[in-house]
């Protein structure tokens, strides 16, 4: 039995189901469901039974909740000890961080925590993928990491901004709308330049969608990306709240909407004071993560 288990059985509990705790843990419904499992086997109970849709608690389910929380409630209470006893000064701090991401924490996050807690070491690591970040946090090689959502069960997300992509298009392009990602495929882009972070973004959304299209313009020149395509080169891929000037241009969401998720994460454990500074300041910060 571990901690991670009681927050998912009583997230399960809250929301009536599955899938619905798993959206607000952030965190893939397979890994809850298999976690709640895991639990009823060492337990020997079955914790919660069929309801139409969802799910509700067995009589053993009602008394491992009640308990649960007030086991969750005592380690939130211990680990709120440590937050305000040196408030972080002159601590070591590090975070993982993606490709993709990396200017958004070193242009933005981190300056600004500098400014408010400059006796802080930040030490930022550097990671290919999602994956190797959730790698260091297990190993130990990093205390936070800025990352997409959502990620492993193991591991806590805390959601900062969530960025709709569109599809920006010359007038004269006939698709569906909203258009579906399976449109993508074959379909001439104005992609970023090979080997940058936003080219790494992208990338990533046509693996995530299984989508293949025809890189019709590659430039790092962000000023020239909605020229190429009022010049009817291609379309572009982009995020709607990044976008300035889309006059004549055709503006569309996908269908199923494609989103991007980014958040800080840690390991299921007490964080040093420094790291919990970090995360609150993240979470007070302005909501729209945006690139320098």
């Amino acid at each position: 039995m571990n901690l991670r288990q009681l927050r998912y059985v009583v997230a399960t509990a809250d929301h009536g189901t599955m899938t619905s705790a798993a959206q607000a843990l952030y965190v893939a419904q397979p890994a809850l469901s298999r976690a709640v499992r895991e639990l009823e086997r060492e337990l020997g109970v079955e914790l919660f039974a069929r309801s139409g849709r969802g799910v509700v608690l067995t009589a053993d389910g009602e008394q491992v909740v009640r308990h649960a929380r007030v086991a969750l409630s005592a380690v939130e209470a211990i680990e709120g000890l440590s937050a305000g006893g040196t408030g972080g000064r002159g601590a070591d701090l590090r975070i993982a961080t993606t490709l993709s991401l990396e200017p958004e924490l070193t242009g933005r996050l981190i300056p600004r925590f500098a400014r408010d807690q400059p006796a802080v070491r930040v030490r930022v690591v550097r990671c290919p993928g999602a994956g190797h970040a959730a790698a260091a946090l297990r190993q130990g090689r990093a205390d936070l990491a800025l990352t997409d959502l959502p990620v492993p069960g193991d591991l806590v997300a805390h959601p900062l901004d969530q960025r709709e992509v569109v599809l920006v298009s010359p007038p004269g392009l006939k698709l569906r709308e909203p258009v579906p990602t399976s449109a993508l495929n074959g379909m001439r882009l104005i992609l970023p330049g090979r080997g940058t972070a936003p080219r790494a973004e992208i990338d990533m959304m046509l693996e995530r969608v299984g989508a293949s299209p025809v890189a019709a313009v590659e430039s790092e020149e962000r000023g020239t990306w909605l020229g190429c395509v009022r010049a009817g080169m291609g379309s572009l891929l982009w995020y709607r709240n990044q976008l300035d000037d889309t006059d004549g241009l055709t503006v569309r969401s996908f269908m199923p909407p494609l989103t991007r998720l980014v958040g800080i994460v840690h390991a299921h454990r007490q964080l040093p004071p420094a790291a919990r500074d970090f995360l609150a300041f993240a979470k007070e910060g302005p909501r729209s993560v945006h690139h320098p």
